[in-house]
Formats: structure tokens, C-alpha cells, sequence
């Protein structure tokens, strides 16, 4: 089954696209075998399991979503319950990965639902990666990688600026068009 083909299958977890394809593919290729890795906001599984074929490395992945953390355990993903990075070790991941919330959303237009959590970034897009960028840092081993998916429609010199302010250097290795964004991979270290 194609990643078209998965859409609507769900509608209470975010199903794997174009997004999730471009995130998985451009870790797997950079991430080194041994490596542990946290995928966050995980949804479906999907990208923590691609990660995890590809490279060997051990992923672990978390999300709000209860839901979501019984799909992806039900894909054989080592899935937890959690906002963002809050309950991990400090300094206890290689890599972490992020296709985080970031459609802009009208605040009058939301729906309050797990689907409108996994794709609504607020009002500029930047709702979720802004404490993202702030706390990711803390999980992070001295040499660790964050991979995270953005999109034109956020403002990629925005999340740049914003991940340099918590100490960060992004540059983007991946990117993909499509008519109504730009979908780009940022590469950040400390």
C-alpha cells in the first residue's frame, strides 16, 4: 500500500504522506546504524519504522495521542504517551525527529480533535515548533542531530532564526516541491 492509498484510512492519527515519506527517507540516509533516535509526534509509526529498517538504529517514538501510540505499538513501533520531549532522560538521543503541526490555522476555523492537533500549527504555523526548538536540546547527546520537517508555509527562515536563538545551526538537506508548499528537511546542531 502506497502512501496515497493510506490516507482516510484513519481519522483520528496522522497517516503517513509526502511529509512523512521526505522526513524518513533523509534521516534514514544520514543516521548512523547504532544511533538512538526519538521520533517525536510519531502518529502512525510510520517514519520511526522506516528509520528503524533502514538504518538499524533502535527508534523510539512518542506522541500525544493515545491513539497514535496504540497504532504505531501495533506496527511494532516502542511508542510512548508524550508532549514533545517532556519525559526523556537528558542527553539520551543520537538523533531526534520531528514532522511536527505545522499548517497555519485560523483559531475560528479549529475543530479541537486529535486530527486538527496533528496537522494545526496555530495561527503562523509555528505553535508546536517554537517549544519544540526550546526543549529539544535537553535530550540531545553532545553530538546529537535534530531532523526536522518544515514547511514553506511556516516560514523556513523563521524556524531557522528560532532554532539559532536556542543555540542551533540549521541548514536544510532535503527538499521537495509541491503546487501549494515547499516541504524542507533542516538539519540542526549545537
Amino acid at each position: 500500500m502506497d502512501l496515497q492509498d493510506r490516507r482516510g484510512l484513519e481519522r483520528d492519527v496522522y497517516q503517513p504522506a509526502e511529509d512523512s515519506a521526505l522526513l524518513a527517507e533523509t534521516a534514514s540516509e544520514r543516521l548512523d546504524d547504532d544511533a538512538l533516535v526519538l521520533e517525536v509526534g510519531t502518529g502512525s509509526g510510520y517514519v520511526a519504522s522506516r528509520i528503524a529498517e533502514e538504518t538499524g538504529a533502535r527508534v523510539i517514538a512518542s506522541d500525544l495521542n493515545p491513539r497514535a501510540v496504540r497504532q504505531a505499538r501495533g506496527e511494532g513501533v516502542e511508542t510512548v504517551r508524550a508532549d514533545l520531549v517532556e519525559p526523556f532522560a537528558a542527553e539520551s538521543f543520537d538523533a531526534v525527529a520531528f514532522n511536527p503541526p505545522y499548517l497555519p490555522t485560523d483559531p475560528d476555523n479549529e475543530w479541537d480533535d486529535w486530527m486538527e492537533r496533528a496537522l494545526s500549527g496555530g495561527e503562523d504555523g509555528r505553535a508546536v515548533i517554537d517549544p519544540f526548538l526550546a526543549t529539544v536540546g535537553r535530550v540531545l547527546a553532545p553530538d546529537g542531530v535534530v531532523y526536522l520537517l518544515v514547511s514553506s508555509l511556516t516560514g523556513v527562515d523563521d524556524v531557522v532564526e528560532r532554532a539559532g536563538e536556542e543555540g542551533f545551526s540549521a541548514v536544510a538537506v532535503a527538499d521537495e516541491s509541491f503546487p501549494f508548499e515547499t516541504l524542507t528537511v533542516l538539519e540542526l546542531l549545537r
